[in-house]
């Protein structure tokens, strides 16, 4: 891999198709398949997004669930984000609305935390795809603070 030129949050790397991540030690290899992946760095219209499975986490669940990329990012793209810290959400439903629209995303998965202030993420998303002129769907996963599922529903 060649090393980032200027600030490595900037830079779009699409990571799919590239077999030479993981070892041979046994360990699972990441399932990330493109940089960055903070919302409000990502680009809606980067090659990754276009016709994907997306699955928007909240920041705390891949710390929670201990198997987040076997059992929920793999074969997908992904954004993250805090509804409760991040400022400028209003930029965060336009790039989701791109994300539909312009992009072309074929489902939206919004994972998030059982605390309340996490709902918000879901909503904002939720809102976002009924603003958009794409109908796609969309399921929330709701998973405890010990990482355990709570509830997986398509809520449009």
């Amino acid at each position: 891999m060649m090393p980032f030129e200027g600030c490595p949050g900037s830079r779009t790397l699409d990571m799919r198709g590239d077999e030479t991540r993981g070892d041979q030690t046994g360990r699972r290899p990441s399932q990330l398949r493109q940089w960055p992946i903070q919302l409000h760095l990502v680009s809606p219209a980067a090659s990754y997004f276009q016709k994907a499975d997306v699955l928007l986490a909240a920041d705390c669940t891949a710390f929670s669930v201990g198997d987040f990329h076997q059992d929920y990012l793999r074969g997908k793209t992904i954004a993250i984000a805090c509804p409760k810290l991040d400022d400028g959400q209003e930029v965060y439903s336009e790039k989701i609305r791109s994300m539909i629209d312009e992009a072309g995303i074929n489902t939206l998965t919004v994972m998030t935390m059982e605390v309340p202030c996490c709902a918000g993420l879901t909503a904002l998303a939720t809102a976002a795809a009924r603003e958009a002129k794409r109908k796609i769907p969309v399921k929330s996963v709701v998973v405890s603070l010990q990482g355990e599922p709570l509830s997986e529903e398509w809520v449009s």
